[in-house]
């Protein structure tokens, strides 16, 4: 029993330690996606062809200095970006081992527990800066992941009844590659779209759009602070990537292609943030509650009525 457990923990630190060099590296194919379609280099000095930037960058965040604030709530202040790390990687506990760990039978209700909870560290962040630019972004933030998560639960729903489960390892069982991309094809394009929202991304980044709120909810951040953030936002785009390929790319259980379709998944991401504007606010909320919500709703009886 023990050795068992001795197992399960050293599995998910590896999986903790890989993800967060898996981020170092998606941020370095951020620049060099974002470069090539702006016609320049991106990081290409550090290291071979630039390999070796991620890792400049994050030292040099590190050893920045931490700003204190005079009039601002210092505990949660520094707390919340840890705590935004801390659920960030908490989501990667439904990851579908195949041995050695958790199988947990509701997984799906604990993904929707931790993500509902990402919202109260944006929130608590705006909040104890005490800077009306912050408070600004986390109200933002915090109104448009929580409209977008309704949409983003009726399409597990829809998932959930038509395969009478609550456990990820059975949602992906496919025998049939792309097959579940052709069933739920709505649904999967719904859930890209509400994924980009519920992790800040363009064109929905209103939570730090920079023209209009000098950087958001993380304005007063700097140094460690900051860098917690940005590793935190982009473990979550690994996350709702690797979910888009475990729940609508089909595959009978994991192997090498679902981490290579996850890649393409969040090479879609930074595609999207290349290629279009940002959105207008109330066009934002609209879309989740006037078109998304519907949809999805009306998809979910019509999935209910198959089963």
């Amino acid at each position: 029993m023990v050795l068992e457990y001795l197992i399960i923990i050293t599995n998910y630190f590896i999986m903790f330690i890989l993800i967060l060099i898996s981020v170092a590296f998606v941020t370095l194919l951020e620049q060099k996606v974002v470069g090539s379609m702006q016609i320049r280099l991106g990081p290409n000095k550090t290291g071979f062809w630039g390999m070796l930037q991620p890792f400049a960058d994050a030292m040099k965040l590190f050893f920045k200095e931490n700003i204190n604030l005079s009039m601002s709530n210092m505990a949660i202040y520094y707390m919340m970006p840890i705590m935004s790390l801390m659920l960030s990687l908490t989501l990667w506990v439904v990851f579908p081992f195949v041995e050695g760990g958790v199988d947990l039978y509701l997984g799906v209700l604990f993904f929707m527990c931790v993500s509902s909870m990402s919202v109260y560290p944006i929130m608590l962040m705006g909040w104890s800066s005490n800077c009306k630019y912050s408070m600004m972004g986390s109200i933002r933030a915090m109104a448009q992941m929580i409209s977008y998560e309704v949409s983003l639960m009726m399409i597990i729903l829809s998932l959930i009844y038509m395969k009478t489960s609550l456990n990820f390892k059975e949602l992906m069982g496919w025998t049939v590659m792309f097959l579940p991309l052709l069933i739920y094809f709505p649904l999967a394009m719904i859930w890209l779209a509400s994924s980009l929202a519920e992790t800040n991304r363009t064109p929905y980044d209103f939570s730090e759009s920079g023209s209009e709120l000098v950087s958001g909810f993380n304005t007063e951040y700097s140094g460690g602070g900051f860098t917690l953030i940005f590793i935190a936002e982009y473990s979550s785009i690994l996350f709702m990537s690797f979910l888009f390929s475990i729940l609508f790319l089909g595959f009978e259980s994991m192997n090498i292609l679902v981490l290579f379709n996850t890649m393409i998944v969040s090479f879609l991401f930074i595609w999207i943030r290349s290629t279009m504007p940002r959105f207008r606010y109330d066009k934002l909320m609209g879309l989740a509650w006037k078109s998304f919500l519907p949809i999805s709703l009306l998809l979910f009886l019509y999935y209910l009525s198959m089963c």
